[in-house]
């Protein structure tokens, strides 16, 4: 209808214009990263780690670390390697990340920016024939980094390669764990196009997992069908691979057991061979005998072709599955399928990682996604018996950072203790959350408040620099699953303002806590820990968080008491008002205002630009200069107070 607007769209995502050509818009408002893989750090908080295509490899925070002036997008790194990915940080030196850029494996220093570079074999690729190289790699050649020790290091060609000195030495420890048919031992593209970038080989190993429960115990798949097991570090290998499956297809993904030794599962892509079947395999018995636990009728689709499946840390049986067309999870070890794809896009997901509660998602085209604290989902079977469940709250790190704004990308929400509560009906009266500390009610939210799209934000003053965050209660009492987030604040002081009333107070100090659900003359309680940030261990106390927390209280109830007086005076004056105009007023009723407007003056600081601040708004300036990060109150506070 319109030929002046036209999109173009490329692999780093899409340009409009609207006027013909003349002008286009960014791709850089876009999340639509390519991501191959994702793997999280152990820092606090953690970061995530992928190869992205068409790009380099990135590194991203769960969280934010700091205040970033640039946006969250200014947050992101390269981190070696090249788009190929993957990128593997070092368990116990985040520092330390093993990339792969086709085939060529690095060691990335953050602190330098510098990559050492140790290539299996120290050989360029390009131009040859794959049956004439030693080592076959491709594009997304695999590294694991044993569980038990971080100074091993997996990395994989044809063969299994084992380093314990960061890359600077390379042991063989499996023979070629590839079908390697030598029909496919081909120049690819001949003879119209030679296409040998030395990175698209096929009959090479396209995943490695060692298990966390044995050391050893170590999975292969390779991208020509098989798959193959080791028990003892690679002395002997066992070729595992299912009967029942065709040969041919991308092992995408193993994932042994966190729970049990002999069990894992695997995943076959097979789309590029025409075969669009979900294949997702489980042993129980080190892969003597498979069962196929995706059959197309079980809940998964019959031409949703799997990548990667997961089984929880902490629930056996709980399996997430990452489609072509998005996210699945099974409650049963496989037995059902369940679509989880939420707020998702449909969008393929190449990798899941389960890390403290948390699942992060990588996509191709989609960039990360993540969801808070799944817990809930160890717990739901509980819940579903219940016409009211409270779950049980994950222990929270108390961080200070400032949350994204609505349409940033990425999208950090307010620092906050996840509070998830279903009802089976929605209750007849109104439902509501305590928040306990010492046996006192220390915040309180009810379904009577209007909902709003967002649950929190936080402003920045430019007189001050001080950032006061203020939560929107979102209290739901539809039947279902519903997710509320306390944004671990006492309550602020009043204010004749309800839309400012008991907002903003201070950071409640770790420590023990308890979360009291009311719904229809129920009370369900749960208790839950705050937790000090870890990166200020052994730089502050208990006792120092405390004191900041006692001091600012005690600056609340007067700012609060204040405030309250401060409304009565006005209150008392505007009753006087007409009286005075009138010429009514007695002698000692023209005192009392006039003493009342002394009172005020020292209470209110008078209104216009650049006015001397008083009582109230030097009370509200002092908490400030109490909340904004983890510190012991300085002298100065205490006296001022």
């Amino acid at each position: 209808r319109d030929t002046s607007i036209m999109i173009q769209s490329n692999d780093g995502g899409a340009n409009i214009t609207t006027n013909g050509g003349k002008t286009w818009s960014s791709q850089n408002n876009q999340a639509t990263a390519e991501l191959y893989q994702i793997e999280t750090d152990d820092q606090y908080p953690y970061w995530l780690y992928a190869g992205q295509q068409d790009n380099t490899t990135i590194s991203v925070p769960s969280l934010p670390p700091y205040n970033a002036p640039g946006g969250p997008t200014s947050y992101w790194m390269d981190v070696g390697g090249c788009e190929t990915g993957p990128a593997i940080p070092k368990p116990g030196n985040s520092d330390i990340v093993y990339s792969n850029c086709k085939g060529r494996f690095g060691v990335f220093d953050k602190r330098t920016g510098q990559e050492r570079l140790y290539v299996v074999g120290a050989a360029n690729m390009y131009g040859h024939n794959p049956k004439d190289l030693k080592f076959r790699f491709q594009r997304v050649s695999p590294i694991a980094v044993s569980p038990h020790n971080p100074n091993v290091v997996y990395h994989a060609s044809q063969y299994l390669h084992k380093t314990t000195n960061d890359g600077l030495s390379w042991e063989i420890i499996s023979p070629d764990l590839t079908a390697n048919e030598p029909s496919k031992q081909v120049v690819s593209g001949s003879p119209i196009t030679n296409d040998v970038t030395g990175e698209e080989f096929y009959s090479t190993i396209y995943d490695v997992k060692e298990s966390s429960l044995k050391p050893g115990l170590i999975w292969v798949g390779a991208n020509d069908g098989p798959v193959h097991v080791t028990q003892d570090g690679g002395k002997s290998w066992n070729n595992v691979t299912p009967k029942s499956l065709l040969p041919g297809g991308r092992i995408d993904c193993v994932e042994p057991s966190p729970h049990r030794e002999g069990k894992a599962y695997f995943t076959s892509l097979r789309y590029q061979l025409g075969d669009w079947k979900p294949y997702i395999f489980k042993t129980l018995d080190y892969g003597k005998t498979w069962s196929l636990i995706s059959t197309g009728s079980n809940g998964i689709p019959a031409n949703f072709p799997v990548r990667v499946v997961r089984e929880d840390p902490d629930r056996e049986g709980l399996l997430y599955a990452g489609t072509e067309f998005g996210l699945y999870v099974s409650f049963d070890d496989g037995v059902t399928w369940k679509q989880f794809q939420q707020n998702l896009p449909v969008t393929p997901v190449t990798d899941i990682k389960l890390f403290r509660k948390d699942l992060s998602v990588s996509t191709m085209g989609r960039s990360f996604w993540m969801i808070d604290n799944i817990t809930p989902l160890h717990q739901l079977m509980d819940a579903k018996k219940a016409s009211a469940f409270l779950y049980k709250p994950v222990d929270t790190y108390r961080f200070h950072y400032y949350p994204s704004g609505k349409n940033d990308i990425p999208n950090y929400p307010t620092p906050s203790v996840i509070l998830d509560y279903y009802l089976k009906a929605k209750p007849a009266g109104d439902i509501k959350i305590e928040i306990v500390a010492s046996g006192k009610i220390i915040r309180t939210f009810t379904s009577q408040v209007a909902a709003s799209a967002d649950t929190a934000k936080a402003a920045k003053d430019m007189a001050t620099g001080f950032v006061k965050k203020d939560l929107k209660a979102d209290i739901e009492k539809s039947a279902g699953s519903h997710r509320f987030r306390w944004d671990m604040l006492h309550e602020g002081p009043w204010d004749k303002d309800s839309n400012r009333s008991k907002k903003g107070g201070p950071m409640a100090a770790p420590g023990e806590y308890e979360v009291r659900l009311y719904v229809d003359g129920q009370v369900l309680s749960q208790s839950f820990k705050i937790l000090p940030d870890p990166r200020i261990n052994g730089k502050l106390s208990a006792a120092d968080l405390k004191a900041q927390e006692t001091l600012a209280l005690q600056v609340v109830a007067l700012e609060d008491s204040s405030k309250r007086i401060a409304e009565k005076i006005k209150m008392k004056r505007k009753e006087l008002e007409p009286l005075l105009k009138e010429g009514k007023a007695t002698e000692a009723q023209v005192k009392v205002d006039q003493r009342l407007n002394d009172l005020q003056k020292m209470l209110v600081t008078k209104e216009g630009p650049y006015q001397r601040p008083v009582l109230i708004d030097q009370l509200n300036y002092l908490r400030g200069t109490l909340d904004q990060s983890d510190q012991r109150p300085g002298k100065d506070a205490l006296d001022r107070f």
